[in-house]
Order: C-alpha cells, then structure tokens, then sequence
C-alpha cells in the first residue's frame, strides 16, 4: 500500500495556502477587529516558503523559476501598495514573492556548499549568500530577512522534522515584534506571528506527490496573488 496516498499533494498544500492568505488579507483590510482571521493567516507563508523550497529541488530550470517569481513579484507591487498603503507606490515594504525570491537565491548558495570545494569557490559563495541576506533587509520585502531564512530553514531541515520546528519557533516566535493575544483566560499571552508554527502540521502531511493542475494551475495560482489583492485594494477604497 502506498502511504503517500494519504495527506496533501502539492496542488492541495498550495490551495490551502491560498485560502488562508486570502483569510488574512480580509482580516488586514476589511475586517480589522476579526483576529481570528489574522491568527489563520500566520499558516500562510510557512507553507508557501516550504513549497518553494520544495520547487528547487524538482525544477528543471533554476533560472526560470526565478525570473518567474521576479516577473509576478514586479506585476504585484502596485496591488500589494494599493492594499498595503491604499497608494499605488509606497517602497518601504515588497511583496512575499520577492522574500520568496531571495529564499530560493539562498538555497541556491547554501546547496553549494559541498566539502573538497576550493577554498576561493567557498568564499565566493558565502559572499553571494550574504549579498542575499542582506537583500532581505535592504529592500524590505515582507517577513523581511527571517522570512528568507524561513525558505532556507526548510532546504536545510527538510528531512529532520525537529529542526524544523525548533527553527520556525524561533524565528516565528521569538524573531518577530508583534502583537501578542491572550491565551487561557489571559494568563498567558502569545505573539500573533507565533501561531505560524502550526503551518507543520499541513507542511507534515504532505505527501511528496504534484496533484493535479499543472502549469494552468500554477500559472493562475501566481495572477491569483496580483488580483486578489488589486480588489481589496479598491473595496477599501469604497
């Protein structure tokens, strides 16, 4: 019997993801005193950093997946302003493709680190890399560097489960300033970026399968992002 049946093929993962964005982004925009909404929405990049580190390891084409995710990432800024800002330019924060960029370019350089490497390739690899983190707090794209170190997080760990969650813990819960909620009545208060710890537990059920779909749904998972929030921005214009 084969095991993998069971839990989420990469096609579901990525809708779940979807959905729960969608869920924090009303909560950011149009429902702002629904926390619950803010607190789903925390599951939401976790999953899409791991499936981005899941698509290094199977595609076929580096480059393209990376002008890919710089093309969306270029076609979202103005709808991530507009919702963001509710202006059309605002360049103190980037959209997650762009995070998300910078994590696949960190795995990049991490994936290369092999022993018996030459002493200059080593350095030089270590420079790109931490061109690349740098990058992830110069040019201030969402979730900012922890968020470049959360896609390179699931490169390192993929297979140590652990690893894994000692490292989402620590820079979901301990990295990030953020609002805390109160837990227990309120004796115990817990930060609102925390709550992306329980991405695991899809991102664990995940059972290495694609699922159905192909380009037409990856493509349209990509305008889904532009769009989606291109209609926030104007309904909190209204």
């Amino acid at each position: 019997m084969d095991t993998r049946s069971h839990g989420f093929n990469s096609t579901a993962l990525r809708i779940l993801a979807m959905v729960l964005m969608l869920i924090d982004h009303l909560g950011a925009t149009l429902f702002p005193d629904a926390v619950w909404m803010r607190i789903v929405g925390r599951l939401a990049f976790p999953i899409f950093a791991f499936q981005t580190a899941e698509g290094y390891r199977h595609t076929r084409n580096f480059r393209r997946y990376c002008l890919r995710l710089l093309a969306f990432g270029l076609i979202t800024e103005i709808p991530f302003d507009l919702m963001a800002a509710g202006t059309l330019f605002y360049p103190f924060h980037q959209n997650v493709l762009f995070t998300l960029l910078l994590g696949l370019l960190a795995i990049r350089q991490l994936d290369g680190f092999r022993a018996g490497l030459p002493t200059s390739e080593l350095l030089a690899r270590f420079g790109r890399l931490m061109l690349v983190l740098a990058a992830g707090v110069l040019l201030l794209p969402d979730y900012g560097l922890l968020g470049v170190l959360t896609v390179a997080s699931f490169f390192l760990f993929r297979e140590n489960k652990p690893a894994q969650f000692l490292a989402l813990a620590a820079i979901h819960i301990f990295g990030y300033e953020s609002g805390s909620i109160p837990l227990l009545g309120g004796a115990f208060w817990f930060p609102l970026q925390g709550f992306a710890v329980l991405a695991l537990i899809p991102i664990w059920l995940y059972n290495g399968k694609k699922g159905p779909g192909g380009k037409g749904f990856q493509y349209a998972a990509y305008g889904f992002y532009p769009l989606h929030m291109l209609i926030l921005g104007f309904l909190q214009m209204t």
